[in-house]
């Protein structure tokens, strides 16, 4: 049996890519009377057919890392988080959703500030210090910065990564900068909207030259958490994490409690003032969902 990747589904066909070059595949019944649907990012043994070396049955699904649901891929290792510098400006509290989502999914975020041609150091360094004491890997972009590309090929080479972001934010275009051969399609601003116009419309694995393979997805304006309670939220901050084991009250929420450190850290410059508002409206979303939840329950 031959060993490869699945990088595109469509219609009940695989497309696998092994040493031998991309081979088209069908999943063999088993799969479907287990419940288990192959993914993009899926590790698989296939067998060729006899008739025709081209194509294929898949056989095995080797035991995945991770599965993501938005866009349905498997085994990601990483996930780049864009947003542009400006035009569109930056939704910080989408972007802490985006974090909160990668850190449930066991992916390493890396966020990304993009068009960064427009950014001088002043409003990079504010950018910087929104993230003060979350450890989180933050790089600038500019599909007309080499320096910049080349940072990037470095972060995508080797790994299973996922371009994640709104609309409008050059996702596709840094992406044919990174490799030109792709030629992805891309799409201008919406003046009268101000926002992107969503030119990836599914999820496809593309393989990089350089080693590696990356996903892009459909751009998005909204981003729902799920999976996560109130009193789990501040375990995906880390600079509230950081800093949680010295607060009096063992189940604080640190939000209304009097001499709580988190809102001292806050205080102090330890934590951003815009992640911890984010992290209150987070806490409020939250609750607010469980009360809907309840009342929606008939018994």
């Amino acid at each position: 049996m031959i060993e490869g990747v699945i990088i595109k589904g469509v219609g009940g066909n695989y497309y696998v890519d092994t040493e031998s070059g991309l081979i088209e595949c069908r999943a063999r019944g088993l799969f479907r009377l287990k419940n288990i649907k192959p993914l993009v990012g899926d590790n698989v043994l296939i067998r060729l057919t006899e008739e025709d070396e081209a194509y294929g049955y898949i056989e095995e699904i080797k035991d995945r890392k991770n599965e993501m649901l938005r866009p349905p891929v498997a085994n990601v290792e990483q996930l780049l988080i864009f947003f542009a510098v400006t035009n569109p400006e930056p939704s910080f509290l989408l972007l802490d959703k985006l974090l909160i989502a990668a850190e449930t999914n066991n992916l390493k975020p890396i966020i990304c500030f993009n068009k960064s041609d427009f950014a001088d150091e002043k409003l990079k360094k504010k950018y910087e210090n929104i993230f003060v004491n979350t450890g989180y890997k933050i790089i600038f972009t500019s599909m007309y910065d080499e320096n910049s590309i080349n940072e990037l090929r470095n972060i995508l080479k080797d790994k299973l990564s996922v371009f994640s972001g709104p609309s409008g934010v050059g996702k596709s275009s840094l992406m044919n900068a990174v490799q030109p051969d792709f030629k992805l399609e891309t799409g201008e601003i919406s003046e009268k909207l101000k926002r992107g116009k969503h030119t990836t419309r599914h999820a496809e694995i593309y393989k990089l030259s350089f080693g590696g393979y990356v996903v892009d997805t459909p751009g998005f304006s909204s981003f729902e958490l799920s999976g996560v309670g109130e009193f789990e939220l501040k375990e995906y901050y880390p600079e509230i994490k950081k800093y949680d084991f010295g607060c009096r009250f063992m189940d604080c929420l640190h939000k209304k409690e009097p001499n709580c450190v988190i809102k001292e850290a806050v205080e102090e410059g330890n934590i951003s003032k815009i992640r911890y508002n984010n992290y209150v409206k987070l806490l409020d979303e939250i609750k607010k969902n469980k009360k809907n939840r309840k009342r929606d329950t008939p018994f």
